[in-house]
């Protein structure tokens, strides 16, 4: 497959490159750096090594005609390497690294505070529909997502099959996160039915028959290990008592169908919804960790109910998205936009649908969703995509 360039640019400094596996990563920093020194810790053997004696780095290091960049590749499969870089850098004799990780867990509070701000961090998300271009086929990004891996592949149901095993394997199992791998098995399973809604942590114990402290536990590695992500309400200046409970993602629409269990008693519509959501979430996310402009992700839903799935909040501006799987607007489909513009004048509406036409009614600003997604770009603000209506 032809490489596709990415929106994210590369810090000056150096920085930890957080994402799931198969965004990317690895194809990235070998492109971006290709005189660097690479250290693979996929490779059992350097583990073994590099585990043994971290200091080894020191020795690879000074082995090198000059310094420059070192990349070590999945950094949370020996976090004891931290200490050696952080002496490298401190050292100030002209290292710079690059860090890649597809879990955060084993860093969290030693190994990237260790650090102390001298390495920034970032993420790698899935493929935005602006970065494949012509290359983007809205209906298949809703059916397999836009992992790269997946992206590429001329089996994708297969590798997406196979993508929450390899990570049960190497992530969970291999790492020792959880002591039954079954029981997490059957919660990232139940989960997946909480994907673009709100989060019960009691029913996903009750259906997973585990209790409510283990799912919690369990959520929060699916966090760390970058699958899922939780988004909170917006609560800024509010006036309306409003939810307490956060709303769950799965990181790729892809991932979450391949999890997401499909029988003769679900109804396709719910699962089409939820999808679509999680398409416009995944996107939202990438444009944010992509963007200069620093902005912020939320929903809004009050406790009567009234909700919109996302809410934008920034420097430059405050907007209110909601995302139907309808091919027609209905006065109803308004009635969160609506609210939140009550209470937020100031706001911008937007409303994504599966329809084909542009429109503005009650000052919400009616789009096709494929449109959106075709046209959201880290260089550009959201009202850009008001600009053409």
């Amino acid at each position: 497959m032809e490489l596709i360039s990415r929106f994210f640019e590369a810090p000056k400094t150096s920085f930890f490159l957080f994402g799931p596996r198969g965004t990317g990563k690895s194809t990235f920093v070998r492109q971006s750096f290709p005189n660097a020194v690479y250290l693979d810790l996929l490779d059992p053997e350097r583990i073994r090594s590099f585990s043994a004696r971290p200091e080894r780095l020191n020795e690879l290091a000074a082995a090198q005609p000059k310094p420059g960049c070192l990349i070590i590749d999945e950094i949370q499969r020996v976090p004891e390497l931290l200490p050696v870089v952080h002496s490298l850098i401190e050292s100030k004799k002209g290292w710079s690294f690059v860090l890649t990780g597809s879990s955060a867990r084993k860093l969290r509070g030693t190994g990237v505070d260790l650090l102390g701000g001298r390495a920034v961090l970032r993420t790698m998300h899935p493929f935005m529909a602006a970065e494949v271009g012509r290359r983007f086929d809205f209906d298949k990004a809703l059916q397999y997502g836009l992992l790269p891996i997946v992206f590429g592949s001329e089996n994708p149901s297969d590798v997406l099959r196979a993508y929450a095993a390899l990570y049960l394997r190497e992530e969970v199992q291999m790492e020792g996160l959880v002591r039954n791998v079954g029981s997490f098995s059957r919660c990232m399973e139940a989960t997946s039915f909480s994907h673009a809604s709100i989060l019960n942590v009691t029913n996903v114990a009750r259906e997973c028959q585990v209790e409510r402290k283990t799912v919690e536990g369990y959520i929060n590695i699916l966090e760390d290990i970058l699958l899922g992500f939780r988004l909170q309400v917006f609560r800024k200046r509010a006036k309306r008592e409003l939810s307490g409970h956060p709303k769950f993602y799965l990181f790729d629409v892809g991932v979450f169908r391949s999890l997401r269990p499909a029988g003769p008693l679900d109804r396709p519509e719910e699962i089409e919804g939820q999808a679509l959501e999680g398409l416009v979430a995944q996107h939202l996310r990438a444009w944010i960790g992509y963007s200069k402009t620093v902005r912020e992700l939320f929903f809004w839903r009050t406790r009567s109910g009234v909700e919109v799935d996302f809410v934008v909040y920034g420097p430059d501006g405050l907007w209110a998205l909601e995302v139907k799987n309808t091919r027609q607007v209905r006065p109803a489909d308004l009635n969160g936009l609506l609210g939140f513009k009550e209470e937020y004048p100031k706001s911008r509406a937007l409303l994504l649908y599966r329809g084909a036409d542009r429109m503005v009614t009650k000052d919400i600003v009616c789009m096709p969703c494929s449109d959106f997604l075709v046209g959201l770009h880290p260089n550009r603000s959201l009202d850009a995509l008001f600009a053409h209506i």
